[in-house]
């Protein structure tokens, strides 16, 4: 088997060929055969490269979840909730007497919604279990980006983020469908997106600006692909759909460590629900203090 990274960034990371070979052994009933397998040619597959979205798109869209009797695909029919999240690169100022790499002079910053996330001093789990918010963590995310622009045309000339730490919270067992959206600001790039706590259906994908009123035609909600991470396009977007039945404080971040770093990221805090088994268990008494 081989495997190569596929990368739309500028970054510069290991870029060479990984390999690997999976060897059978034969239960000793079944029938040996004849052919011995240095005879048998090796299949060396041609890798695309590193950069080729659409081969990278069309591979990734050819995954499916089983949808089987034994392995159903439980994908929420019902949504009650629905957000819109773009995911972009952008800029912050530059402290005083220090020297920033990004444009004109400014620092590097990254964002969901326009919001760089700011990790706080109080872990946002503890502030969250007792009842501690105030001072540690705002309630209120922004659903939708606070200001619509053309997400993949001409960026705008204004590249700032805000900052801030802002969670999204969601009463037990709510249906989320949730559309990421790249934006071109600093140039479009795929950002893989990671959701701690929960598995999610990615129920469509494609390129450019979502359509609200056309692209849920096409989304797959009979077997589509049941992940955690999940390739937002270059240029385009993703809409995936999970049920948030996982009480606690839920970290979503991009796995390109240098963009979480920078504030991709952000928190879905999931309330108890009314049975025992549908709450979040309190802190071990031995728990470190930080």
């Amino acid at each position: 088997m081989s495997a190569r990274p596929y990368e739309t960034g500028q970054g510069t990371f290991d870029n060479s060929t990984v390999a690997g070979i999976l060897e059978y052994e034969a239960p000793h009933k079944t029938i040996q055969s004849n052919h011995s397998s240095e005879n048998l040619p090796l299949y060396k597959p041609n890798l695309p490269p590193l950069n080729d979205t659409s081969y990278a798109t069309n591979f990734s869209t050819m995954l499916r979840s089983l949808a089987s009797a034994d392995f159903p695909a439980n994908v929420p029919l019902k949504v009650d909730r629905q957000f819109f999240f773009t995911v972009s690169l952008g800029t912050n100022p530059c402290s005083k007497n220090q020297t920033c790499q990004g444009p004109n002079g400014t620092r590097f910053a990254a964002s969901v919604n326009n919001v760089s996330f700011i990790m706080p001093t109080t872990a946002l789990l503890q502030a969250h279990h007792f009842g501690q918010s105030k001072g540690v963590y705002s309630p209120y995310f922004p659903i939708t980006p606070l200001i619509p622009f053309n997400y993949t045309g001409t960026p705008p000339n204004n590249t700032m983020v805000g900052n801030g730490t802002k969670v999204v919270v969601l009463p037990f067992n709510t249906s989320v469908e949730l559309i990421m959206q790249d934006t071109s600001i600093l140039g479009a790039e795929s950002h893989p997106l990671h959701l701690h706590g929960f598995n999610f259906f990615v129920v469509g994908q494609g390129f450019g600006n979502y359509d609200p009123n056309k692209d849920p035609a096409k989304f797959n909600l009979v077997d589509p692909v049941e992940r955690n991470t999940v390739g937002v396009p270059s240029g385009g977007w993703v809409a995936i759909r999970f049920l948030a039945d996982n009480p606690g404080v839920w970290f979503m971040h991009c796995h390109l460590e240098v963009h979480t770093t920078w504030g991709l990221k952000m928190a879905w805090v999931v309330l108890d629900g009314e049975l025992p088994n549908q709450k979040l268990l309190p802190p071990p008494a031995d728990l470190p203090q930080c």
